[in-house]
């Protein structure tokens, strides 16, 4: 099969079609998969050093982006529908799939008009404005939480879950050795967070009685790292500070703790991974959807949350300090977050592309 996978710019677009493509090429080493997304994103980064193709558009977002950008966003359409068109002609593909970010509009808007078949997956609770029109042409829609469907054509619903990369159904569960230390994993998205990041520069010398104990992983982006490094060393503190972990399910395994946001690909890989976590969701996220996000895992007793408008570094640092003084606690709410990971979504979401290409094809 040939496959187009469209979308990214953040690491919870990117990574769901890292792990859909991961697994058609599971299922066939001869598939042919191209990424569509855009220069400024993630993908630029990370494809690469995985093998992947990529083509990038010219695109950009046009909501909440001031009246002259989002007439400057309005202005690339066209060419990135001409370029789109381009792209899949010369590629030839048997189905194009969304998944979310600024690439997928054109690149599946132009597959529908092709007569090719097209699918979109929507990560978060509430789903974006691209999505919501997508989701009138496309042949099917997948989703991660069940009420998202009604946004979307019943007949053309599955909820299939958001989909992890191969690297966290390996050894799924299994912790690393961990020096005996409480081993906390900080990240804030695939760019960092300087919210997050000063609330952990804050909590530093409230932890001061346990910091012996504590190795931190701490994906700091780009523009704090250099501040965190130097404030993490000056207090003798154990922790690996990086702009971007490549290896996340590693680092996963690693942590007793994982501290961040709420993304969705983020909330998928914490519960396939059956992970304890504080969740601080994103205030200014589309529709408030991080929160919305959360509240699976918060009603399941699988997360605790601290608001943004909350968090201080006193409130951070007796938040750890509770679960290192409390192991049964972080054991009762890795067995409820395990509970709820869907290990199967990239493989039930592959099931349904490939039914659709074959009924294309009689």
């Amino acid at each position: 099969m040939k496959i187009i996978i469209a979308g990214g710019g953040t690491g919870g677009h990117l990574f769901p079609g890292i792990a859909i493509a991961e697994e058609f090429l599971r299922r066939d080493q001869t598939s042919s998969i191209l990424f569509i997304g855009t220069k400024r994103g993630l993908e630029q980064r990370v494809l690469g050093n995985m093998g992947f193709n990529l083509h990038t558009l010219d695109v950009e977002g046009i909501k909440g982006r001031g009246l002259a950008k989002a007439l400057g966003a309005l202005l690339k359409i066209p060419r990135s529908l001409v370029e789109s068109y381009r792209l899949i002609r010369a590629f030839c593909p048997d189905i194009v799939i969304g998944v979310g970010g600024y690439a997928s509009g054109p690149a599946v808007i132009t597959a529908h008009l092709m007569g090719i078949k097209t699918a979109i997956a929507e990560q978060n609770a509430l789903p974006g404005i691209t999505n919501r029109i997508l989701g009138r042409f496309v042949d099917r829609i997948f989703l991660t939480f069940p009420e998202t469907k009604k946004w979307f054509p019943e007949k053309k619903i599955m909820a299939s879950g958001n989909p992890v990369r191969a690297a966290f159904l390996t050894g799924i569960r299994e912790a690393e050795k961990r020096a005996g230390k409480f081993t906390l994993l900080i990240f804030g998205g695939s760019q960092g967070a300087h919210s997050i990041n000063m609330a952990v520069f804050d909590s530093l010398p409230y932890l001061e009685k346990i910091k012996d104990k504590l190795k931190i992983i701490h994906q700091t982006g780009s523009t704090d790292i250099d501040s965190l490094s130097a404030h993490y060393r000056s207090r003798g503190m154990d922790a690996d500070v990086l702009p971007f972990i490549m290896d996340m399910a590693s680092a996963f395994r690693s942590a007793d703790l994982i501290i961040c946001r709420a993304g969705a690909t983020s909330i998928a890989e914490i519960t396939v991974s059956g992970k304890a976590a504080i969740l601080i969701p994103f205030p200014h996220a589309v529709n408030d959807h991080q929160t919305k996000n959360a509240e699976a895992l918060i009603k399941a007793g699988a997360a605790v949350t601290i608001r943004e408008k909350d968090i201080s570094g006193k409130t951070l640092a007796e938040t750890i300090e509770k679960f290192y003084h409390h192991p049964e606690l972080i054991r009762e709410m890795e067995a409820r977050s395990a509970s709820l990971g869907n290990v199967r979504a990239a493989a039930d979401i592959v099931d349904t592309c490939m039914e659709l290409v074959t009924l294309r094809n009689l």
